[in-house]
């Protein structure tokens, strides 16, 4: 099992958005200066202060929705993922702001991000123009699910809703409880199996293991790597075919 860590940051910024949020008197005027979505939803607080741990470039121009905001991958644990996806071809099933894709496009010769979501895909280039690597990403607007039997890839990675932070109160997290709407987390395991065996899962960080490693099937391996951010377990990515690491 991993750990990928995520160092505590020593932001100025963040020390003072915090002793703001700590004695809860917020600065109208300040406030304006915020992004749109977190003027109207004073809940989001807690992800603008940790805004360059989500993307380093923030303050370069990274566009986010409300829901991006809880749901993008910290990117030192995006960088991390990506480095054991290395290969010729990746599929970003649920590409969202584009966290994922982005540091797939450092790693990887070429990136297919999807997400059904044209606000989403819309987001995600302008912030992999950021990065400078929208030109190796194919961006498609479109649901995952009835493209697989159009998709080729060396690896696909696979980040699907959760939920929103809801998910966290659960004590386990079924596996079916991802993308039920669809069939559950184990049918969307199975259909990218007729892509690709080398998948990487990236779940919450209560999701029932035993679940996720049995997905595998007799006989083959599963690897678990947990994430942490700010000291805390964050998530964990379960990887599968080629991307297992074997100690020898």
């Amino acid at each position: 099992m991993g750990r990928n860590e995520i160092p505590k940051s020593k932001s100025k910024h963040k020390k003072k958005f915090k002793k703001i949020n700590k004695h809860q008197r917020l600065d109208p005027i300040f406030l304006k200066t915020l992004p749109y979505e977190i003027q109207n939803d004073h809940s989001l607080l807690k992800y603008w202060n940790n805004r360059f741990r989500l993307f380093k470039k923030f303050n370069q121009g990274i566009k986010l929705d409300k829901e991006s905001w809880y749901s993008v991958t910290p990117e030192k644990i995006s960088r991390m993922i990506a480095e054991r996806c290395t290969c010729d071809l990746i599929v970003d099933a649920f590409c969202g702001a584009g966290s994922n894709a982005i540091q797939f496009a450092f790693t990887s010769k070429k990136v297919i991000a999807i997400d059904i979501d044209p606000l989403k895909i819309e987001l995600a280039r302008n912030n992999a123009e950021v990065y400078g690597v929208s030109d190796r990403i194919e961006f498609i607007i479109g649901d995952y699910y009835a493209l697989v039997p159009t998709l080729k890839a060396d690896v696909i990675f696979l980040s699907p809703p959760w939920g929103g932070p809801s998910y966290s109160s659960k004590k386990n997290f079924s596996i079916d409880d991802i993308m039920s709407n669809y069939g559950g987390g184990k049918y969307l395991y199975e259909l990218t199996r007729q892509v690709t065996e080398n998948i990487a899962y990236f779940l919450p960080k209560n999701i029932d293991e035993k679940q996720c490693i049995s997905l595998a099937g007799e006989g083959n391996l599963a690897e678990i790597e947990s994430n942490f951010f700010n000291n805390r377990l964050n998530s964990k990515t379960f990887y599968y075919g080629n991307l297992v690491k074997i100690n020898s």
